[in-house]
């Protein structure tokens, strides 16, 4: 009994530590958000994809931007799925409206702000995220330092709104607030039954940082308005190169 009260005694601070350091744990199936992200959530804390957190992602290129944003609009998707809205700031925007509708998304539903320097960038997003009648906040920018990503997530912590920082081609990957850093790159995608044309976007997912978690790299195709994890075999079937993906 004294063994299994010390185990007790030590889960519940390693889950006061986690929620200090932004991970929630979903207190019952209702509030729990099926995001069909499958064998990538076990890498969380509580196996589940963290809401009311800010999430960085980095991409070295426009391809790779253009990938990350298709990935990151399968995410806000669900968390949209109650009705609210998202706010998606751009420094530089090269997102198609129309191509959300490819990812369950009406851009009706999305609320785009085309700002210049990434100082106002920052700003805006930072007040977005105090906003709980959002559903997420999506940014495009470059440079983020330290300092600025705490803001950023301590404006979460309090609003429970998600945040997606995406830097597009920043000069240093420098260490932020965030919980979790990802890298989404495109892959070749599979056209069904070998039939000619663009197959299903298809992506290499890669969470290199997560805050007591277990970093790891996937492979994950949109179908059918979900997302599909796929084997090293169906990598190794694919037919073409998929670099426009859709948004």
């Amino acid at each position: 009994m004294e063994g299994t009260a010390k185990q007790e005694v030590i889960r519940q601070l390693q889950e006061k530590i986690l929620k200090l350091e932004g991970f929630k744990p979903h207190t019952g199936i209702l509030n729990r958000i099926d995001f069909g992200l499958a064998d990538i959530e076990s890498a969380f804390p509580f196996g589940t994809f963290p809401t009311a957190a800010v999430h960085e992602f980095i991409s070295p290129t426009a391809v790779h931007a253009t990938a990350t944003n298709g990935f990151i609009a399968s995410i806000v998707a669900k968390l949209m799925h109650a009705g609210n809205f998202c706010l998606w700031i751009s420094t530089k925007r090269s997102l198609s409206p129309i191509g959300l509708t490819h990812f369950g998304i009406a851009p009706h539903q999305i609320i785009f702000i085309d700002i210049t320097q990434d100082k106002d960038a920052l700003w805006v997003m930072e007040q977005a995220l105090k906003c709980n009648a959002l559903a997420a906040v999506v940014a495009e920018m470059e440079e983020v330092s330290f300092s600025e990503s705490q803001r950023l997530q301590l404006a979460v912590e309090k609003s429970n709104v998600t945040g997606f920082l995406h830097r597009r081609r920043p000069r240093h990957e420098n260490t932020l607030a965030c919980v979790s850093r990802w890298k989404i790159r495109s892959i070749a995608s599979r056209v069904p039954d070998g039939l000619p044309g663009v197959g299903y976007p298809t992506w290499e997912v890669s969470l290199e940082k997560v805050r007591n978690g277990r970093p790891g790299k996937w492979q994950v195709s949109w179908q059918n308005n979900r997302l599909v994890h796929l084997s090293k075999e169906a990598i190794t079937r694919t037919a073409r190169p998929n670099h426009e993906q859709y948004a």
